[in-house]
């Protein structure tokens, strides 16, 4: 058994401006900054044996303010690849990513793409860290994707069920691998 601690990487100025990043790096807003410090406060009493992070600046960011520098960048860990679409209007690309579970965003990835990169980051921590207690500092597609693989959801069950659209944020979530 695995125990994963899952953790969404602190609020950008893309997310301030109403964009969706996607593979383009954003930087932390001042207020994610500071969410990202508040958050070391929640988890100081946790023992984590890894950190792993995505390897896109706003994820490193947020890992290395709550846990310090003794983090894992993983590129499987990153939010989708929006292609053409990476840092434009969230009013234009959040309705496409439903509509793109299979099928891939124009010169980016499908929503299954993520989810095969995760199951691989799982087949991964399955044989590498046995017992132990994993911290993932991520965006919300990976989230999505361990919700289909680890929670038994569907896809429309992930979109529909997810945090951000109740605004339904908590000081990360709990996974585990058996």
């Amino acid at each position: 058994m695995i125990k994963i601690t899952y953790f969404v990487h602190g609020t950008t100025n893309d997310n301030e401006k109403e964009l969706s990043s996607g593979w383009k790096d954003a930087d932390l807003s001042a207020k994610g900054i500071q969410q990202s410090i508040n958050l070391k406060e929640n988890v100081k009493n946790i023992k984590f044996d890894a950190v792993f992070c995505s390897d896109l600046k706003r994820a490193v960011e947020s890992a290395r303010l709550t846990f310090g520098n003794n983090i894992i960048q993983d590129k499987r860990l990153r939010e989708c690849n929006y292609g053409i679409f990476n840092g434009n209007k969230s009013i234009i690309v959040e309705p496409m990513q439903e509509k793109c579970i299979d099928k891939k965003f124009p010169d980016g990835e499908s929503y299954e793409d993520v989810k095969k990169r995760i199951k691989s980051f799982l087949e991964f921590l399955n044989k590498n860290y046995q017992e132990k207690h994993i911290a993932i500092v991520s965006h919300k597609a990976p989230q999505l994707a361990l919700d289909v693989l680890l929670k038994g959801k569907t896809w429309n069950q992930a979109f529909e069920q997810d945090w951000r659209k109740n605004k339904n944020w908590q000081p990360g979530w709990e996974y585990i691998i058996k």
